[in-house]
């Protein structure tokens, strides 16, 4: 039993989670611009593709799949307890 470790997930502090935010962010942004605000000069500036609406949905499905991995793969850190355990031995 001496060898068993806890540990706990490290929740929001996963620095996946963060940037899965702050790409998620910036692709909701961009394909709102892309669906409401793109007009037909910036359509054709970009050779007849709706480059805000198609960037937007490449990072939320990003966002969504480092989302995905922060729950399949949560990052298991050692407790306190556990700590002071392997420092007493």
């Amino acid at each position: 039993m001496a060898n068993q470790t806890r540990s706990r997930s490290a929740g929001v502090f996963d620095v996946r989670l963060v940037i899965a935010l702050l790409i998620g962010v910036y692709g909701l942004v961009l394909t709102i611009m892309g669906v409401g605000f793109t007009t037909d000069q910036d359509i054709a500036k970009a050779a007849g593709l709706n480059i805000n609406l198609w960037a937007g949905i490449g990072m939320l499905v990003f966002a969504a799949a480092f989302v995905l991995w922060v729950r399949l793969r949560p990052i298991r850190v050692p407790t306190e307890a556990d700590q002071q355990d392997q420092g007493e031995s």
